[in-house]
């Protein structure tokens, strides 16, 4: 029962009980916004168990089968010993990871950007392929990805992406990943063969819409409404159902045309805004005006946080914790868990 102690298994299973106890109260549900705030951390609180509970099993059956082979050696078992002891150690290091957050946020959902630099097509293609990246990141942990607003390329890839990724510690994973990516490899667009630089940038807010108020006053919003444009079908480009939200005070403009209905676009963008502008607040909060500085620099040279090099030689680098790995096809396939892990150790450190 080592890892109770360490992961605070007691503590939760404590407040587990007290929630349900609330749940017979007779005005418990008077309250909508409140109780469905107690029900979210319900459902988090029974997953962290359930967890913790697996790992803990784990490690009991670990520690019985390697007393066994120490006894009797025996090779098929000695194997399987190795592969619970493989999949045992990923699943430490998951459980793990969420003692390194230090946001309130951190554990829950993320709304992502991604925006193309200079660059045309070359820079476009780039911001297509960071979000294949983060997508194959999200689905290898079994994470969902929504698509809110995607704006096509003029030959392919994309201007700009944003999207949520829903799934326990979204936000505290993929704020390590926040900053500009930097790509160097031989253009497919160049009939010469050059090498060409791209730049693409990725920010990252917490969906926080259901749990902390922001306060948008009516007179501070500009709605605009809009045909889509790409994929969708006759309804959706011969309709004004893309709403474009700009908050004047901030000047934040976000945008959703992904939905049908017009209505459904203006909640979708409403989410992206208080997520945005929650980002401001924490950012003033915690006085973090130079790092807030950087991840806003130019989508260029200088500012990126990681190189992603396809030629002349192949290797993707972290600027900020000089890690380095050698196959970049992997990690442009969403094996990012190295960099990811290095920047929240950094972080606490």
């Amino acid at each position: 029962m080592r890892f109770g102690g360490i992961f605070d298994l007691d503590g939760q299973k404590k407040e587990l009980v007290e929630i349900e106890s609330a749940l017979i109260e007779e005005d418990f549900w008077k309250d909508v916004d409140a109780a469905n705030k107690v029900m979210k951390r319900k459902k988090y609180l029974e997953n962290e168990i359930n967890r913790l509970k697996k790992l803990i099993q784990s490690s009991e059956d670990l520690d019985t089968g390697f007393e066994l082979v120490e006894e009797e050696p025996d090779a098929e078992l000695m194997a399987e010993n190795m592969s619970l002891l493989a999949q045992f150690e990923k699943d430490l290091e998951v459980v793990g990871l969420a003692m390194l957050f230090d946001g309130e946020a951190d554990g829950g959902d993320a709304i992502c950007e991604i925006n193309a630099g200079a660059g045309g097509t070359e820079a476009q293609d780039w911001a297509q392929m960071i979000f294949r990246m983060f997508s194959r990141w999200a689905e290898s942990r079994e994470f969902s990805v929504e698509l809110i607003d995607r704006q096509p390329g003029e030959e392919a890839g994309i201007k700009s992406s944003t999207f949520m990724v829903r799934g326990p510690n979204a936000y505290g994973l993929l704020k390590a990943e926040a900053g500009v990516h930097r790509l160097v490899r031989i253009s497919p667009f160049d009939s010469a063969a050059r090498r060409h630089t791209s730049f693409a940038s990725f920010f990252v807010y917490p969906d926080v819409a259901d749990d902390i108020e922001i306060e948008i006053n009516d007179k501070d919003l500009r709605i605009d409404t809009y045909r889509a444009s790409g994929a969708g079908g006759q309804h959706v480009n011969k309709t004004s159902s893309a709403v474009r939200l700009t908050h004047l005070p901030t000047n934040i403009v976000v945008q959703c045309q992904n939905e049908r209905s017009q209505h459904k676009n203006k909640a979708y963008a409403m989410k992206v805004l208080k997520a945005r502008l929650y980002q401001v607040e924490l950012d003033k909060k915690r006085m973090e005006k130079e790092e807030l500085a950087a991840g806003k620099m130019e989508i260029g040279w200088g500012s990126q946080i990681r190189s992603y090099v396809l030629q002349p030689y192949r290797m993707a680098k972290d600027h900020r914790t000089k890690i380095e790995v050698g196959n970049v096809d992997s990690v442009l396939d969403g094996n990012l868990d190295a960099f990811i892990h290095g920047f929240l150790m950094m972080k606490k450190s």
